[in-house]
């Protein structure tokens, strides 16, 4: 997905009014720790350029990862946001990635601390899937340090605009089946979604009819059988095709902010939700998460009426934010094309409603069986 760190220091470039790159990023290291005994602003270090309010954000940002994991020494840049930075670096001989959230009780904090319980939970049994190894974090500073992986994902955008090939689908899929025919300790790993209270607060919302209320219900309850609690499934709940890297060793599961117990299926759900162009995948989805039988089929509707209203919901915000700016620039990482970023948007909205719709005949289909 991203150039190796080292090869990154060597091809990087002075910016005007600096000094050339440190070439490697252990000199990088040395020279930064020799040059913050003085007063002044922090040098560049590996080519990051410090200077500036951009520079300002990096140093807060560095500071705070160093006194998580001091042996850290920056390289580049991976991400520069307003609430977040991530810094690609060496710890030692270690290629690593530092997330660093710029407010800890801000926005997003909720969920860094949440990817960090994750992985100090794989610490403590052992996932059957590959994940970036910990290296260090502290939830009091919303601080975590991983394992760098080299390769690339296995589609660029949540929703893409043509499936990917089908080797990386396979990929995507036996990942996860590995994964969800986990069973980790219950305790070490949160309970991610109530889906009563998120049925009863979409109902609220108005995202939900009287009868579509009445039907989840239904399944759900016919889940649990007689008052017991419906099974639970380890899920990793975020992106499908976006938290996938494809290294050279094979798939790696990155991105575990939303990682829990959920009702069976909902992965696949959600690979299910951003593979609206590829039918023939989505059959197979379909048939898989039936595979177990009727509770198996009514856990999946659940799970797919949820995320494709949340999915509905932030394309809405998606498609006001372009409708305030006619001409919105094309976010980061997007392919540039014919349609503008709020038409892309708009196009996928009416998507995802034709998708609820079809969920919803399911959905009355399956209670009727009942």
């Amino acid at each position: 997905m991203y150039p190796a760190p080292s090869s990154v220091a060597s091809r990087a470039r002075p910016g005007p009014g600096l000094r050339p790159a440190v070439p490697g990023a252990r000199a990088a290291a040395e020279q930064l720790t020799r040059r913050q005994r003085r007063p002044g602003p922090l040098p560049p270090a590996g080519g990051l350029d410090f200077t500036g309010p951009r520079g300002a954000r990096l140093r807060t940002a560095l500071a705070a990862v160093q006194e998580v994991c001091p042996d850290f020494s920056p390289v580049r840049v991976l991400r520069d946001g307003t609430r977040s930075v991530a810094l690609i670096g060496m710890t030692g001989r270690r290629a690593a990635v530092a997330k660093c959230l710029l407010d800890p009780s801000g926005p997003g904090a909720e969920s860094l601390r949440q990817e960090i319980a994750a992985y100090r939970g794989f610490a403590r049994a052992r996932p059957p899937v590959r994940v970036p190894g910990l290296i260090a974090a502290d939830t009091r500073t919303c601080v975590l340090v991983t394992d760098f992986v080299p390769g690339r994902t296995a589609a660029p955008r949540r929703h893409p605009s043509a499936p990917p090939p089908a080797p990386d689908i396979r990929a995507v899929l036996n990942g996860l089946r590995r994964l969800n025919q986990w069973e980790p300790p219950a305790s070490a790993f949160p309970s991610a979604v109530s889906y009563s209270a998120q049925l009863a607060r979409y109902h609220t919302l108005g995202l939900l009819t009287d009868r579509d209320l009445t039907d989840l219900q239904t399944l759900l309850m016919g889940l649990g059988g007689r008052g017991r609690r419906p099974a639970r499934q380890f899920c990793h709940g975020g992106s499908p095709l976006t938290s996938v890297v494809l290294s050279p060793a094979g798939p790696v599961l990155v991105g575990w902010e939303s990682a829990g117990w959920y009702l069976p299926g909902y992965d696949l759900a959600l690979l299910w939700t951003v593979l609206g162009n590829a039918p023939l995948t989505r059959r197979q989805i379909s048939q898989a998460a039936q595979a177990s039988g009727p509770r198996g089929r009514d856990a999946f509707l659940v799970n797919l009426m949820l995320v494709l209203i949340q999915e509905i919901r932030v394309c809405e915000a998606a498609v006001q934010r372009a409708m305030r700016d006619p001409a919105p620039p094309a976010p980061a990482g997007r392919p540039g094309g014919a349609l503008a970023f709020g038409e892309q948007q708009r196009l996928l909205l009416r998507r995802l409603h034709d998708d609820c719709a079809l969920v919803r005949r399911a959905v009355r289909a399956a209670v009727s069986t009942r």
